[in-house]
C-alpha cells in the first residue's frame, strides 16, 4: 500500500511539515513528562485511527522504555490501574480535546480543572498543544493513507 501522497518527498509537503515538527520540539522539550507526551499521542492516534501514528508513538515509547502492559492498555486506561492520576487526567483531555465535535460543549470544566490539578501552566500549554498537534498530524496520515508497520525508533530524529 502506498500513501495518496508522498509527505517526504514533495517539496511543499515537507516545508509545511518542518513547521509542524518544530512545534512538535518546543513541546518535546517542556516540562510535560515524556511518557505522558507519548500517552497523549497514543491514545490521539488510535482515536482517530490513524495507523501511522499509532505506530510510531507506541514503538517509540517502548524504545523509550515504556512497558508492553500499559502499551496495551491506554485504549482502555480508564480501567486500567497502571497509569497515574495526571496521567489519567492527560488522557481523559486528549479523549475531549480529540472528540470535540461529539459534544457541544468541548471539553468540559470538570476535566479541565482535573488536568489543572496535576499539571502546571506551562505543562498545561503543553498538553494542550500536544493534543492539537497530534491531531493535526492524525488528519493529513488518515487523509493521505499514510501505510504503517515500518516505522523505526528515531526515524525522524
Amino acid at each position: 500500500m502506498d500513501a495518496r501522497l508522498n509527505l517526504f518527498g514533495n517539496q511543499h509537503a515537507t516545508k509545511i511539515l518542518k513547521h509542524i515538527v518544530s512545534a512538535n520540539k518546543t513541546i518535546s522539550d517542556s516540562g510535560l513528562p515524556a511518557a505522558t507526551q507519548e500517552l497523549v499521542k497514543i491514545r490521539a492516534s488510535q482515536i482517530n485511527g490513524c495507523a501511522f501514528c499509532t505506530d510510531m508513538h507506541t514503538k517509540e515509547a517502548a524504545h523509550a522504555g515504556e512497558t508492553q502492559t500499559r502499551l496495551n492498555l491506554v485504549a482502555v486506561w480508564r480501567e486500567a490501574k497502571v497509569f497515574t492520576e495526571a496521567e489519567r487526567a492527560a488522557l481523559e483531555l486528549t479523549e475531549q480535546g480529540t472528540r470535540i465535535a461529539d459534544a457541544a460543549t468541548g471539553v468540559t470544566d470538570e476535566v479541565w480543572a482535573n488536568a489543572a490539578k496535576h499539571y502546571d501552566e506551562d505543562q498545561l500549554a503543553s498538553l494542550v498543544f500536544l493534543i492539537a498537534l497530534i491531531n493535526a498530524f492524525n488528519r493529513v496520515n488518515v487523509i493521505v493513507q499514510q501505510p504503517a508497520g515500518d516505522y523505526q525508533p528515531g526515524q525522524f530524529a
